[in-house]
């Protein structure tokens, strides 16, 4: 069942000459894990703020199309009530962190929603400990590190338990180890507790292996939509300039000197190990 849907939405921000998204339609499943990449400029955040309703209720501008949240209509429902289904994770961090301590910060949206002191204490010791930030509750998050810092913005949005998160390229200011960390992250979040998770992302040799679904944008319109070890593999996507993992590259440069290593195609170098392992054997 779809938990987000649009029917082609256009968007154009207040005094733009042209529209930022043009008639896109998308579903996102309950459940899904959704990458949606694309060059920059090419409306990914645009579509981000649709989806939780700053666009069209804090960036006016004209929408035109329909957009649903668990049958909900986002120009119909103030941000407020969708927040309780979707939390968004900006870009940066540091525009969504202001309070004095960390603790004060995931417990902001719960206080705007007037949750119960008690319940309130439950659902952020539990945000802060899936996070891995527990022993950072009474820290500045100014004093923390990018990762960190990642890691706190996440929490404040898993404290008010939606059921999709949607991440605006969350790690573009972290180095590729601590980005993995935070995707691993992710990963579990959808894995183990069934949250919906919709990512931005331009590194696909990191977080192509978690998705089930991809979404490929250009010039503000969804140009591909599937499954991403068909979609990562297409001429198509390569041409847009999308980055098609290494590994899947290095799948294609060999099975084009005739070296088969199978039908399925690697997104990562985990992936690409043991056909790798099991193609070279007789050489050991």
């Amino acid at each position: 069942m779809a938990v987000i849907e649009t029917k082609n939405i256009t968007y154009t921000y207040p005094g733009g000459t042209k529209p930022s998204i043009a008639d896109v339609s998308i579903k996102i499943e309950e459940g899904e894990f959704m990458l949606i990449t694309g060059p920059s400029g090419c409306g990914k955040t645009t579509l981000c703020r649709c989806l939780n309703g700053l666009i069209p209720h804090f960036y006016q501008g004209e929408l035109k199309g329909k957009i649903t949240v668990e049958g909900l209509s986002v120009p119909e429902h103030p941000i407020y009530e969708l927040a309780k289904h979707v939390g968004l994770v900006f870009q940066n961090p540091e525009n969504q962190l202001f309070a004095l301590s960390v603790e004060k910060d995931v417990a902001f949206g719960l206080e705007n929603l007037g949750v119960q002191r008690e319940e309130m204490r439950k659902r952020v010791d539990w945000a802060l400990n899936l996070a891995g930030i527990h022993d950072l509750r009474e820290r500045a998050p100014h004093e923390l590190s990018g990762g960190q810092q990642q890691r706190v913005a996440i929490a404040s949005v898993l404290a008010m338990q939606p059921k999709v998160i949607v991440l605006d390229e969350p790690t573009s200011f972290l180095d590729p180890l601590g980005a993995r960390k935070i995707f691993e992250v992710i990963r579990d979040l959808n894995r183990k507790l069934g949250i919906t998770v919709v990512l931005v992302e331009h590194r696909l040799d990191l977080t192509a292996r978690y998705a089930d679904h991809i979404v490929v944008m250009d010039e503000g319109k969804v140009v591909i939509d599937g499954e991403p070890h068909e979609i990562l593999s297409s001429e198509e996507a390569r041409l847009i300039g999308v980055g098609i993992p290494k590994a899947t590259r290095l799948y294609q440069m060999l099975k084009k000197d005739g070296i088969e290593l199978g039908k399925r195609i690697p997104l990562s170098s985990d992936e690409m190990a043991p056909l790798l392992r099991e193609a070279f054997k007789s050489d050991d």
